[in-house]
């Protein structure tokens, strides 16, 4: 395991690092699928089906909301639950540890550009922090699988309970902002790469703002955010 990982809120640091920031969202930048809704869906395929039932009142709703951000958190908070419900949490770091090596050496998945992007900070001395609003089991099992390092990880953590595995930090929209300054990963940000409106509290704290392969409405909408600061990039 790469040794720069850092938990969801890691304890304040005291030395003083010089070096230029540069964070990374993960799902849609350096992976092309949203990962965790990639397990949702297979947990609830086959056998699983039974457990959409649990989520009946929700799943009529699921395109109306899937697209929006608020949505988009609810239903990833409310299918953690249904997944894993019954389930010890042992259990389930399991079977999305599993998973997530098993998507990790899926041809395709990740963003080439990306990787060479990231590595190419790493190798120019920059502080990398890939700052994702997943699950940290399912970010750090894809990048380990891989051997990508020299990077720092933020995520959300997630715990079990007597109704299923549920986030208790989900780091999602402003709370990356708030993460990475608990963290320690001091302002100013030089470059925040994102490919979501989700994200535009971490653009706005950043020197550049730059957008991974927006749709034109995405990306209409962050120009009107950000103005000038945006930078768009089509990767492949």
């Amino acid at each position: 395991m790469n040794q720069g990982h850092e938990a969801a809120v890691s304890g304040d640091t005291t030395a003083v690092d010089a070096r230029r920031i540069v964070l990374f969202d993960f799902d849609g930048v350096i992976v092309r699928h949203q990962t965790l809704e990639l397990f949702f869906r297979e947990r609830l395929s086959g056998t699983g089906r039974w457990r959409l039932l649990l989520a009946l009142p929700v799943v009529p709703f699921v395109p109306l909301l899937l697209p929006t951000v608020a949505g988009s958190r609810f239903l990833g908070r409310t299918f953690l639950r249904v997944v894993t419900f019954g389930r010890r949490e042992a259990a389930y770091r399991r079977q999305v540890g599993a998973f997530a090596r098993a998507y990790a050496r899926r041809p395709g998945v990740f963003l080439r550009d990306a990787v060479a992007t990231l590595r190419r900070h790493v190798d120019a001395g920059d502080r990398v922090v890939i700052v994702s609003g997943n699950d940290l089991t399912v970010v750090e099992a894809i990048l380990d699988e891989v051997n990508l390092t020299g990077y720092e990880l933020i995520g959300s953590t997630t715990r079990g309970g007597p109704i299923g595995v549920h986030f208790t930090v989900h780091n999602v929209e402003g709370m990356k902002v708030r993460t990475l300054d608990k963290a320690g990963v001091a302002r100013p940000w030089a470059i925040a790469y994102s490919d979501s409106l989700s994200d535009l509290a971490l653009l706005r704290a950043a020197d550049r703002a730059v957008l991974v392969n927006p749709s034109p409405k995405v990306e209409k909408r962050a120009r009107r955010a950000l103005a000038d600061k945006l930078e768009v990039v089509h990767w492949f």
